[in-house]
């Protein structure tokens, strides 16, 4: 219970949760605090619809990410840093027995009572070279990796990545403090480590780039 609570508390410090870390299809859905991490619940749902049958498939292909988006510039060079996820609670976190967990106000790190198995990568969905360059990464191949959109058609992107895809809100992008893309994130001790990661443009890529 611990650990699940933990998790989920971080996926509430993230902003990740059906409003905020979105896939075509999940509306109005809302997790309780104990229940397993939302993000683990959202890939496990995401897995097993058949989105076409759900939804218009016209609808699906077209869907350009939540109206909050925030864009990023691509990264000008490598870079590291980390983000402190500090966070004080905005509302009454419940404790899912009919119980108050955390009160509203309440200030704590999620990291300093649960690790965070995940990774996520960050990139920007209109750019075909970030597009490329995950497919083509150890990322695309991983099962703990959550991919992240900043920008960018469902339909697009879903054509050349073959796993569930999700859309970082202005709320995700400000708490783990982005600046550029791509960004690959996960847990260091008690910190979020970021890294923004250079691609190099050379003449082949750019023409690539323009014809995709």
């Amino acid at each position: 219970m611990i650990r699940r609570t933990g998790l989920a508390l971080i996926a509430l410090v993230l902003g990740v949760s059906p409003g905020h870390a979105k896939v075509i299809g999940t509306f109005g859905t809302t997790y309780q605090i104990s229940e397993r991490d939302a993000l683990t619940e959202i890939e496990e749902r995401a897995r097993h619809v058949d989105w076409n049958k759900v939804l218009d498939k016209r609808k699906v292909e077209n869907y350009q990410g939540p109206p909050d988006k925030s864009s990023l510039p691509r990264a000008k060079r490598n870079r590291s840093f980390p983000v402190d996820m500090t966070y004080t609670t905005e509302i009454d976190v419940p404790d899912g027995k009919g119980g108050i967990l955390y009160p509203k106000g309440y200030t704590f790190n999620p990291l300093d009572y649960v690790t965070y198995p995940k990774t996520l990568v960050v990139i920007d969905g209109t750019d075909p070279i970030q597009v490329k360059w995950f497919a083509a990464s150890e990322y695309d191949k991983r099962l703990d990796v959550t991919l992240l959109l900043t920008d960018g058609s469902f339909g697009a992107v879903s054509k050349r990545i073959s796993r569930p895809l999700f859309y970082a809100d202005r709320k995700i992008v400000e708490r783990l403090k982005l600046k550029a893309v791509p960004s690959v994130i996960k847990q260091e001790g008690r910190l979020m480590g970021v890294r923004e990661i250079y691609l190099p443009v050379t003449p082949t890529t750019r023409k690539k780039g323009m014809q995709q």
